[in-house]
C-alpha cells in the first residue's frame, strides 16, 4: 500500500513538470524572431515643448533709481523769546505771510524803557562836560587828564544807553526771513520763557527734497541732476535739481543722503510732505532688455535660454538694471536673437522646443 502511494504521487509530479515545460515552450516560441508578433511598432518621437518667446531689439532705457523722501522748507525756525515776561502784544495773524525784520511778539519792558531814559540823559549831560573840557583844553584852561576822564564817562554812558537798547530788542521776535508763519500757541498777556514756542515760520518759495539712494550709486549722483518726485494727493509729477550730496555714507542704511530743490512759487507743496522720487542716472539708446521672468538665477552666474534651430541653448549673460518688468542685459545676447520666457522649469538645454 505505502509503495503504491509513492507511485502515484510520482506520476503527478512527472506530469506537472511535463505540462510546465510545454507552457514554457509555447511562450517562448510566440516571442521567437521573425515570428509576426515580434515586430512592435517603434515609440513615436517626443513632441516639441511649447513655449513663449520674444526676439530681442535694442530700445531706449533710461536708468532709474527709485526712492521715497520727504519735503522740508527752504528755511523753518521755531519763533520762542530771548527773555522772560508778558506778551503785550501779537502783531501777526496765523498763516499769514510775513516779511523779514516784521516784529511779531512784543513782551513788556516798562523797566528796560525806563532805564533807557535814565541812561539817555545820563549820556546827554557827559556829551556837554566832553564839549566843554574840550574847549578848556584848546584855550589852555584845563589838562590832557581832566578831558580824558570826561571822555570817559561820556563813552560808559553811551555803552550804558546801547546795552539798555539791546536787552530792549530781546524782549521783541521779529521774522528773520520773508515766510508764513504757522499757528501760535500763546495768548496775549501770558507769560512766557526762552523755552516757549510762540509759532513756527517757514519759507516755502523753494521747497527741499531729501531721499537717499543705495551705496552702489555713490559715484554716479552729483549736483545738478534732475529729479522729479510725487506727492500723495497730487496726479502732476514736480521737478527738481540735486544741489547736495551728503559725503559720507550712512552706516545703518548703507545709503547716500541727496537733497534737491523744486521752486513753489504757488506754496502748493508743503513740508513734512511724503513723496516718491525717481532719481535717473542715466540714458542709454540700444539697450538690450529682456522680460525679468526669462532671467534664470544660478548660484555664480545667470542664465537666459535662447532659442536656436529648434532647440533651447543655455547662455550666461550679464545684467544691469532690473525694473519690476525687464532686466538690461550688458553682456551675452546680441540684438534679433529670441529667448525664451515661459516653461523655463521644464527646459533644459539641447531640449526640443517651438515657439508660439
Amino acid at each position: 500500500m505505502k509503495s503504491t502511494r509513492l507511485a502515484a504521487i510520482g506520476a503527478l509530479l512527472l506530469a506537472g513538470g511535463t505540462g510546465a515545460f510545454l507552457l514554457f515552450s509555447r511562450s517562448a516560441g510566440a516571442v521567437q524572431p521573425g515570428s509576426p508578433a515580434s515586430t512592435a511598432p517603434a515609440r513615436p518621437a517626443a513632441a516639441p515643448l511649447k513655449v513663449r518667446a520674444v526676439v530681442v531689439a535694442p530700445e531706449p532705457f533710461a536708468e532709474i533709481v527709485h526712492a521715497t523722501g520727504s519735503l522740508r522748507a527752504e528755511e523753518s525756525v521755531d519763533l520762542q523769546p530771548e527773555t522772560s515776561g508778558k506778551i503785550t502784544a501779537i502783531n501777526f495773524s496765523e498763516g499769514a505771510l510775513v516779511r523779514a525784520g516784521q516784529l511779531l511778539v512784543k513782551i513788556n519792558d516798562a523797566d528796560l524803557q525806563a532805564s533807557l531814559e535814565r541812561s539817555v540823559a545820563r549820556r546827554a549831560l557827559a556829551e556837554i562836560r566832553e564839549h566843554r573840557v574840550a574847549q578848556l583844553l584848546r584855550d589852555g584852561g584845563t589838562n590832557q587828564q581832566e578831558y580824558d576822564s570826561a571822555l570817559s564817562e561820556l563813552n560808559v554812558a553811551r555803552a550804558e544807553v546801547e546795552l539798555i537798547e539791546a536787552q530792549i530788542a530781546r524782549t521783541e521776535i521779529r521774522a528773520p526771513f520773508d515766510g508764513v508763519v504757522g499757528l501760535r500757541s500763546v495768548s496775549l498777556g501770558a507769560y512766557v520763557a526762552p523755552t516757549t514756542r510762540i509759532a513756527t515760520l517757514q519759507k516755502l518759495e523753494n521747497i527741499k527734497v531729501d531721499f537717499a539712494v543705495p551705496e552702489k550709486y555713490a559715484q554716479r549722483v552729483t549736483p545738478g541732476s534732475p529729479i522729479t518726485f510725487t506727492v500723495a494727493g497730487e496726479s502732476a509729477d514736480f521737478s527738481g535739481t540735486v544741489y547736495a550730496v551728503e559725503p559720507r555714507v550712512d552706516i545703518a542704511t548703507r545709503t547716500l543722503q541727496l537733497r534737491a530743490v523744486c521752486p513753489n512759487a504757488d506754496l502748493h507743496l508743503r513740508p513734512g510732505t511724503f513723496a516718491q522720487v525717481r532719481f535717473t542716472l542715466g540714458q542709454v539708446d540700444d539697450a538690450i532688455l529682456v522680460p525679468a521672468e526669462a532671467v534664470v538665477p544660478g548660484l555664480a552666474d545667470k542664465v537666459v535660454f535662447v532659442l536656436a534651430d529648434g532647440r533651447a541653448a543655455r547662455r550666461v549673460v550679464r545684467t544691469g538694471t532690473r525694473t519690476e518688468r525687464v532686466v538690461q542685459i550688458l553682456e551675452g545676447l546680441q540684438p534679433g536673437e529670441m529667448i525664451i520666457v515661459s516653461g523655463l522649469q521644464q527646459v533644459r538645454h539641447g531640449l526640443p522646443v517651438a515657439a508660439q
